[in-house]
């Protein structure tokens, strides 16, 4: 049957090459069906139980997504008359945003006092022609003051401010309304980022910066926009360099491009017609399947230049490439398809989609390079190499060193892996969503800026639930908010609290001619509700309290703005959070969600599920081993040069880094089938060779001299690949790149000094034995 196939491939190639390229093109026409996603929902499904919590308070309270323009005057003094007027000017303007539902600084903030009997509801600052000394200094003793201001809208120093744009973004369900959500962000971002260019050019003493979840939102998009147009066209450089000067082959590298931009644009076109989009993640699926369809291709132009060497026609030493690699190409296809396949375990969906298409070029890469890659090395026309060349004997005699120096090599490599290895315990699974983008971007410089003058960016939203309406204004649960309020603002993670207690306390103060002595809660629950009632007549329209409180008054949210910390601490301040309530408050429900505790929820989560999914990989492609080695015994020797690369990239990863984020779980299972590619290579070799009569060390000669020079070749080849990735700016898939690197690099040296010495070492049995084993495992 295989020989059938050859046949017909190598004997009919203008045919091949027309049904193919047919083929392709139908493929490639799905790519216009594509769209892209940059919203940070894209991380989390539809059933995540955390994504389902902040949804549903997103529905109980009016949505807080949100734009800050944190503006720092250079004169460290916010409260002087220019300032206080670029911000009020800029507040006023920021009302215009697209999508925008309510804005939020220290010139608009409703303060409020006692005239009289009346109830008095004002801005702080009312127009930019009442601005005074006089005006300035009250300001700046009331904001300075006021909880629900401090270390939010202003610093405790009272050298930052904080416009706070909250919009309403459409939900991304759908592809139509996906466009629409990213259309929205664009939107907005151009709007705000435009504004702030004007203001800039009329204020120049003023520096600003721009966060929150819409700013975070475009710098996923733009981040994942700048990869594909940089990584990708450099990646095909690099790849075009490498070949050239590793194959020395015109026709080679030609054929091998030909493969590279084929299985690209069919991979990309049937995601499209799968109804797939490009995300952070998935943008990616270029720059791997290029990496990984340049091995395919590599391993049989090189077999076919070593055949030629040898003294083969082109003819022969095609047919005699495509013989002996058909089967390895055919497994380490398979097996990198596994490992890919398994980030269906991940807890993240764009990762699964990674995996999925990955895995899909993967697959197109083999065929066609079964097919196409052949059918035009036929056609094409190829020198004829020299016999020998200094790389060949270069590899041959690297081989004899190894052979020559196995009894040394072999402790000394399991000295330096076990040593390497323990560094693993390193490591700890840790997120923090603002550090996603590299400290280069304007984004994790305008959040590493609020973290060091004002606050933090991230948050947890705490819903406590009566179980009546009108139940917010009973003592007992304004009691409960009260005291669940202080108790997070003790805490040392803790920025700001923003809670509806704040507003009852000044409330209750005013109604009573602005005594301090009253500077508490009502005891009445009848009194609160008037209180409260009175408060939100007099507020203006878009400040009113629904951020915080709910339609019957039954429920309130509590926003606690946290520093930006990993995603351990978050989850472990959120049970703490939980357990302060089971312990102080009976009869209340609380709930906690926000975008940073959906991510740091989903590190954790992810971590578990693809170990599963590594083991699973695991045991199929051991099985897919044994299969191909024909060799219980040579399956479960291959497993150890298998699994010991990734236990030394993580230790180095220990060493560099120790901090496992989103990108990072997921290296495992996606490395454990692209290393196994070495070992299929240079074990399907050593066994070859061992079934034509040679002992241990000549066959591991031999595979030295058939395929170190592919393997070598390949290495580097993904090595860049996966390099490149290093360079994203979104250090979820710069760091994936990295670690990726690392183990490739790990698994060439395992197979290259550990691996041949182990085998020389175990490897004992006599010809005869192997032959007789070799007829037993194929009946």
């Amino acid at each position: 049957m295989k020989q059938f196939w050859l046949n017909s491939v190598l004997n009919r190639p203008w045919l091949t090459l027309l049904f193919g390229f047919i083929l392709i093109a139908a493929a490639s026409m799905g790519a216009q069906n594509l769209y892209f996603r940059g919203d940070y929902k894209v991380f989390f499904g539809d059933q995540s139980p955390q994504l389902m919590a902040f949804e549903q308070m997103q529905k109980t309270f009016n949505k807080n997504e949100n734009a800050n323009i944190i503006i720092a005057p250079k004169s460290g003094n916010v409260f002087n008359k220019e300032t206080l007027t670029l911000i009020k000017e800029m507040t006023d303007q920021s009302w215009l945003t697209p999508n925008s539902s309510r804005v939020d600084s220290i010139t608009n903030y409703q303060h409020t006092w006692a005239e009289e009997d009346d109830l008095i509801v004002e801005d702080l600052i009312l127009e930019v022609e009442l601005i005074n000394d006089e005006t300035i200094a009250k300001a700046k003793e009331i904001a300075l003051k006021e909880p629900n201001l401090l270390n939010r809208m202003i610093s405790k120093d009272g050298h930052v401010a904080v416009i706070n744009v909250t919009v309403q973004l459409p939900d991304a369900d759908t592809p139509e309304t996906a466009l629409d959500t990213s259309k929205a962000v664009l939107d907005i971002t151009n709007y705000l980022v435009n504004m702030t260019d004007e203001y800039k050019a009329k204020y120049p003493d003023h520096d600003f910066y721009h966060t929150g979840i819409v700013f975070m939102n475009n710098s996923f998009a733009t981040e994942a926009q700048k990869d594909a147009s940089t990584l990708v066209p450099g990646m095909f450089l690099a790849v075009i360099i490498v070949l050239w000067l590793l194959l020395r082959s015109f026709t080679g590298t030609l054929s091998t491009l030909i493969i590279i931009v084929t299985t690209i644009t069919a991979t990309m076109g049937l995601s499209g017609w799968m109804g797939y989009f490009l995300s952070t993640a998935t943008v990616n699926v270029p720059t791997m399947v290029m990496t990984l369809a340049v091995a395919d291709c590599v391993h049989i132009i090189s077999s076919m230049l070593y055949a030629m060497r040898q003294g083969k026609s082109k003819q022969e030493a095609l047919n005699y490439s495509m013989k002996l690699n058909l089967m390895p190409v055919f497994i380490t296809s398979a097996t990198t398809a596994i490992g890919f396949l398994t980030l269906n375990f991940a807890e993240v969906p764009v990762l699964a989609d990674l995996g999925n298409l990955t895995a899909l070029g993967v697959m197109l890469a083999f065929v066609l390079s079964v097919t196409l890659l052949p059918a035009l090395l036929q056609i094409l026309p190829m020198r004829t190499p020299k016999v020998v060349t200094d790389n060949d004997g270069a590899f041959e005699k690297f081989g004899d060193w190894v052979i020559n120096n196995h009894k040394r090599l072999l402790p000394i490599s399991v000295l330096v892996m076990a040593v390497t290895v323990a560094f693993t315990f390193n490591n700890e699974v840790n997120d923090v969503a603002t550090d996603y983008f590299d400290s280069s971007t304007a984004f994790r410089q305008s959040t590493d800026f609020q973290q060091e003058n004002i606050s933090g960016m991230s948050s947890i939203d705490f819903a406590l639930f009566g179980q009546k309406a009108s139940q917010l204004n009973s003592p007992e649960m304004l009691n409960t908010v009260k005291a669940f309020s202080d108790w997070l603002e003790q805490q040392p993670e803790i920025d700001h609290v923003a809670t509806i207690s704040n507003t009852f306390l000044r409330l209750n103060k005013n109604m009573h001619g602005d005594n301090e002595d009253y500077y508490s809660l009502p005891q009445e629950q009848e009194l609160a509700a008037q209180y409260l009632l009175l408060y939100e007549m007099s507020l203006p329209y878009g400040l009113d309290l629904n951020n915080q409180i709910n339609i019957d008054k039954s429920a309130t949210r509590i926003t606690a703005i946290m520093q930006n910390l990993g995603s351990k601490e978050f989850t472990e301040f959120e049970q703490r959070a939980y357990q302060w309530m089971k312990e102080n408050s009976q009869g209340y429900e609380i709930k906690a969600a926000s975008p940073s505790l959906m991510f740091a929820h989903i590190g954790e989560q992810n971590m578990t599920s693809m170990l599963y999914g590594t083991l699973l990989a695991l045991v199929f492609i051991s099985l897919l081993l044994v299969f191909a080695l024909r060799s219980w015994r040579m399956g479960a020797i291959s497993l150890i040069p298998n699994l010991l690369p990734a236990g030394i990239g993580f230790g180095i990863w220990g060493l560099y880094s120790a901090e496992i984020n989103m990108g990072l779980s997921v290296v495992l299972s996606m490395t454990l089938g692209i290393i196994v590619d070495d070992t299929v290579h240079f074990l399907t070799k050593y066994r070859h060779a061992r079934l034509e009569g040679k002992d241990a060390k000549e066959s591991v000669r031999y595979s030295f001299a058939s395929v170190g020079r592919a393997l070598w070749i390949t290495t580097i080849v993904l090595t860049i690949g996966f390099s490149i990735l290093a360079l994203s700016a979104f250090r979820l898939n710069a760091d994936m790149g990295l670690l990726t690197a690392i183990i490739i690099v790990s698994a060439l040296a395992v197979d290259f000094l550990f691996l041949p010495a182990f085998l020389i070492l175990l490897d004992k049995k006599t010809i005869k034995q192997e032959k007789k084993d070799a007829t037993l495992q194929t009946a």
